[in-house]
């Protein structure tokens, strides 16, 4: 029973990594050419690890194997480098906007229990344990994009570029910011934030909308710019090669659940491109 009443909750919770309209978004040279990014200078590991974000910061797997994310496997390296404590406040499902103005619609899911918000919460465990956290990783914006998707057709809604739109303005004016101030003590960042980049699990199914994949992620490392690290999570999926051998070996989408979640060797692969951007 608990599979079947997965199922729906599967769907939901799916954070749709993107197929994007050759004819709706601009290219991604004409963006890059006009956002320059900056990252800031890394602080290294130190007591306690958070990880906030999607479903895929969770480790949301449709078999139910819930103990094999990235972050699991991240926080298993930094073990070796002191960090003790672990927090794992993602939600599976969230958006943007429901990490800064929800309260986690799955809750019965949550490894770390809080009340109210995501980034309030995440804020909060920041202030509580002021200069004691790093990394704090994060992935999110996926599902915001998800209503937009369809894959049938390899075509994206009218709202598309709205919702992209909210999407940057609530990383790079709420969430990302208030990350950060909660990271800085006496005036220094205290600790690092990385932002990863998502992988695309549909370019085999719309292998034309490739390119708007990697327009999405120059959004993301764009919003990133001064407040955060990018961790690109694309390119050691297999980048813009179609067909993509590893979508089958590292995500479900080639099994019965035709899941866009990763597998456990999936995780393992974002894990490293984490650890290989820290350098720790």
């Amino acid at each position: 029973m608990l599979k079947g009443m997965m199922k729906p909750l599967i769907r939901i919770v799916a954070p749709a990594v993107f197929v994007l309209s050759l004819l709706l978004l601009p290219t991604p040279s004409a963006f890059a050419a006009t956002h320059a990014t900056t990252q800031p200078a890394l602080v290294g590991p130190k007591a306690n690890y958070l990880a906030v974000g999607d479903s895929l910061a969770y480790g949301f797997q449709p078999d139910l194997d819930f103990s094999h994310g990235y972050a699991d496997d991240f926080y298993a390296n930094l073990k070796s480098h002191g960090t003790t404590g672990y927090a794992n406040m993602a939600c599976p499902g969230e958006t943007t906007t429901s990490m800064i103005y929800g309260d986690c619609s799955v809750s019965f899911l949550r490894k770390f229990p809080y009340i109210g918000s995501q980034l309030n919460a995440a804020v909060l465990y920041l202030k509580f344990l002021a200069g004691r956290v790093s990394p704090v990783t994060l992935d999110i914006g996926a599902n915001d994009m998800r209503p937009d998707i369809n894959t049938s057709t390899c075509t994206l809604s009218s709202t598309w570029n709205s919702d992209l739109a909210r999407m940057d303005t609530n990383l790079r004016q709420v969430i990302l910011p208030k990350l950060a101030a909660a990271m800085t003590v006496h005036g220094q960042r205290s600790g690092d934030l990385f932002l990863m980049n998502y992988y695309d699990p549909y370019q085999n199914i719309c292998p034309t909308m490739v390119p708007y994949a990697l327009e999405i992620n120059q959004h993301l490392a764009a919003d990133a710019s001064g407040y955060a690290t990018v961790v690109d999570v694309f390119t050691p999926f297999g980048g813009t090669a179609t067909p993509n051998p590893n979508i089958c070996s590292y995500t479900w989408m080639c099994s019965i659940f035709k899941d866009i979640h990763a597998k456990a060797a999936g995780y393992r692969v974002i894990a490293n491109a984490f650890e290989q951007t820290a350098g720790y």
